[in-house]
């Protein structure tokens, strides 16, 4: 018997759908476990049986065949075992009272069935009595599904190859079997997801699910069921289910009684013809091929393979298969002989065939579905004592009547070897070919002939017609590895262009040798060639773009040299010092190591005609020849503002509306200070720049950051002024960001270590200013400006 499975709304799957290759082998231990003690049980109990039957015979006045039926069925319905039922038999036997007893059982039994039970065993007669499936299906409409609210009902007849064909059908119209008669292989409908599934499917809504199929535009839009109907393990069809309406979960009686008709329908369509509908549906029935045809057919293949039968367990669902025979061919993993296998289970046998391969559910499911399948490469593992011992195999399983037909070709260390190789001969596209000298045949392989742009029926080149399939430019190179290898006999090479029949062009590279015998006569030529094009536009690539690169380097180059011959040309990196209306004045500014470092840092100390000396300092942003001339604009233009006699505040504001309006989106940080030799002030403002540092005695100091927004960032900005009494021998340090940023410190620690080597002693003002360099830690190889102003 099968039982199908349910799956949708009203529960999931039974756990022999969910349980996997570890519990079906848990479950042949179990299995062989029940066998022997059934053995002992049945030894010892049946004496005391068939002195029971010997009872009912006597007492029902029956044949013993019908007194042991009814022992069973009896035990079946009283929930006892045989053995415990004969006992009782036995023992009442002793007061005469067994007929009473076993009337009136079965009296209790049928008055307790219900509604349900009666209409099934009344669909069960109906259906039994049935001439075909047609009538069949009629009588399950009828006196089972209509009391149900169904409203129709169709039977599916599984083919060899998995097709569906309509084999009875009861509440459609007259034409809609016609156009549903067969349902071929790979249509998606919900009686084909049954049958692959191998499950009771549930749809609340046909319409939802969006599947096709019989009745789905004619009838109104309600549930389906399908369910597969199979005995043995073998599914033979599918069982569909209509309801005019929305399909609410069932109760468990409902799903039992549907599973129940399932199974009729499987001994309907087993022993009942289908009707024969006009024109008659392109289908072929199933093949019914006896044992022993299947046996003959194993026999005459060159491949080890076994022919399988079903093993049912006691409920008649599919358990195991039996190995009804293995063919000459067959070699056992394990080393076992054919004998030792023939007649044994499946999973005894072999019991890593319910493990990770998955070979025993793919033969479950071609037997159950009769849909072959096919695997390459799969690895089969067998038991060599404990040692699992494990081989690579193409497989091929295929259903032929109510047996399974299992062909496996192991593949063996040269067939490895030659895949591997016919692999890596298409990945660099290259072919082989051998030209006999004496008989003049000539063996290519298949990649040989895709590179000539050929048919596998096409006749092979021969080394002497090469030239009519290159370019008329490379008949030179040809013709001198022509004569090196068949007139000078040694192997040689040649690149050309091969002229294929499609009109592609490819290159091409030819390797060939000489096969010579022992009196140096030249046998054959071996070689082969290979599709070079793509390593031949690689190159011409390359070159071209090393050929760009150089230029754009040279480009790159020559900017940078120019850039830094403009910043030398305002700025020399050695100056000497500057004495100033009582100013000491020296410059220190050290280029960027590397020419596309090249930035925009500028100084300048001039006296200007008010008697008042100027000093400043700046840093464009970003590098290169675009930064340097933008330095030249704002140096100059601040000179330029300087003979006005505006202060150090008016003179940023003014040079702010230069970068912004009259330069190219110009962005500059600067620092501008004005020193009145009378009074000893110094007024000084800054944008977006570091503050000055202030060396009076032992201690060194930033002066406080008055606030102000970096040049060329708005177009209207304020600038505040800050003044500065100095003293005798006091030192004023300007500088650039170049000093002191640092990729791993924060600005606080590197101002810190500017500020201790600001106070360090030194005899000369240049000579501090040389130790600031020295000792600075900045880490960007960015240009850097520095001016050290002390008052005599």
């Amino acid at each position: 018997m099968y039982t199908p499975q349910r799956s949708g709304p009203p529960e999931p799957a039974s756990g022999e759908q969910a349980e996997g290759g570890l519990g079906r082998l848990a479950e042949t231990v179990r299995r062989l476990r029940r066998q022997i003690e059934q053995a002992h049980a049945a030894a010892d109990g049946r004496s005391l049986i068939e002195l029971a039957t010997g009872v009912l015979v006597e007492r029902l006045r029956c044949g013993p065949a019908e007194a042991a039926r009814q022992l069973d069925a009896l035990a079946a319905e009283s929930g006892r075992t045989p053995l415990e039922l004969a006992a009782e038999i036995v023992d009442q036997a002793a007061q005469d009272r067994l007929t009473e007893a076993a009337r009136e059982f079965l009296t209790r039994t049928v008055a307790a069935r219900s509604g349900v039970a009666v209409r099934l065993r009344t669909a069960e007669v109906g259906a039994l009595a049935a001439p075909d499936t047609q009538a069949a299906a009629q009588s399950l409409l009828e006196n089972a599904l209509a009391p149900l609210g169904a409203n129709a009902v169709a039977v599916w007849a599984a083919g060899p190859d998995a097709s569906l064909t309509l084999a009875g059908w009861a509440g459609f119209s007259a034409e809609e079997p016609g156009r549903w008669r067969y349902v071929p292989p790979g249509v998606a409908t919900p009686a084909r997801h049954a049958l692959m599934d191998r499950r009771t499917r549930w749809y609340p809504l046909l319409s939802q699910a969006g599947l096709p199929s019989i009745g789905h535009r004619e009838l109104p839009d309600g549930g389906r069921v399908v369910v597969p109907a199979g005995t043995g393990g073998r599914i033979l069809g599918v069982l569909e289910i209509c309801w005019p309406h929305r399909l609410e979960p069932q109760p468990p009686a409902i799903e039992r009684q549907v599973e129940a008709l399932a199974e009729l329908c499987a001994h309907t369509l087993e022993t009942r013809p289908a009707p024969v509908l006009s024109p008659l549906p392109p289908w072929t029935p199933e093949v019914d091929q006896s044992l022993v045809e299947l046996v003959d057919l194993a026999d005459g293949l060159y491949d080890p393979a076994l022919v399988l039968t079903p093993h049912l367990d006691a409920e008649g669902r599919l358990a195991d298969f039996r190995i009804h025979h293995a063919n000459g061919r067959f070699v056992d993993p394990a080393g076992r002989p054919r004998s030792a296998v023939n007649g044994a289970l499946l999973l005894e046998s072999y019991p890593m065939a319910a493990g990770e391969s998955g070979l025993f559910e793919n033969v479950a499911r071609v037997h159950a579905t009769g849909e072959p399948f096919r695997a390459e490469r799969m690895t089969l593992t067998a038991l060599v004592g404990q040692v699992p011992v494990a081989g690579t195999a193409d497989i091929s399983i295929n259903r032929l009547g109510d047996a399974v037909l299992l062909i496996w070709r192991v593949e063996d260390e040269a067939a490895r070897l030659a895949r591997l190789l016919q692999h890596a001969q298409r990945l660099i596209r290259l072919g082989g070919f051998e030209e006999n000298a004496l008989s003049g045949e000539i063996t290519w392989n298949e990649q040989l002939f895709d590179l000539f742009g050929l048919s596998a029926g096409d006749e092979p080149v021969p080394l002497r017609l090469l030239p009519e399939h290159a370019h008329p430019d490379d008949d030179d190179a040809i013709g001198r590895f022509l004569r090196a290898v068949l007139h000078q006999r040694r192997p040689a090479s040649a690149a050309f262009r091969m002229l294929r029949p499609d009109g592609i062009t490819r290159h091409m590279r030819v390797i060939a040798e000489p096969v010579l015998d022992a009196q140096g006569h030249l046998l054959a030529v071996r070689g082969a060639y290979q599709d070079v094009s793509a390593q031949h536009w690689t190159e011409v690539a390359l070159a071209a773009t090393r050929d760009q690169l150089a230029q754009t380097e040279q480009h790159a180059a020559e900017r940078n040299r120019l850039a830094r011959q403009l910043q030398q040309a305002i700025m020399p990196p050695s100056r000497g010092p500057v004495d100033l209306l009582g100013l000491h004045i020296a410059t220190r500014y050290r280029p960027a190591e590397k020419d596309h470092m090249v930035g925009g840092d500028w100084y300048d100390a001039v006296t200007l005609p008010s008697k008042q000396v100027m000093l400043c300092v700046g840093d464009v942003a970003g590098h290169g020849i675009e930064a340097a001339t933008d330095m030249v604009v704002l140096r100059n233009a601040l000179r330029g503002l300087a003979t006005t006699g505006a202060g150090p505040a008016q003179l940023l504001t003014w040079l702010n509306q230069v970068a912004h309006h009259l330069t190219d989106n110009v962005t500059a940080t600067a620092l501008c200070a004005l020193y009145d030799p009378g009074t000893r002030t110094l007024r000084w403002a800054r944008a977006g720049h570091l503050p000055p540092v202030l060396v009076r005695g032992d201690e060194a100091a930033p002066l406080p950051a008055v606030p102000g927004l970096l040049l060329g960032a708005l177009a209207e900005a304020d600038y505040e002024e800050a003044e500065l009494q100095l003293e005798p021998d006091d030192i004023l340090l300007m500088y650039t960001d170049g000093l002191v940023e640092r990729r791993d410190r924060s600005v606080e620690e590197s101002l810190q270590h500017l500020l201790d080597n600001a106070r360090t002693p030194t005899a000369t003002l240049e000579q501090r200013l040389d130790h600031m360099l020295t000792h600075s830690n900045a880490d960007t190889d960015d240009d850097t400006c520095l001016i050290g102003v002390r008052l005599t």
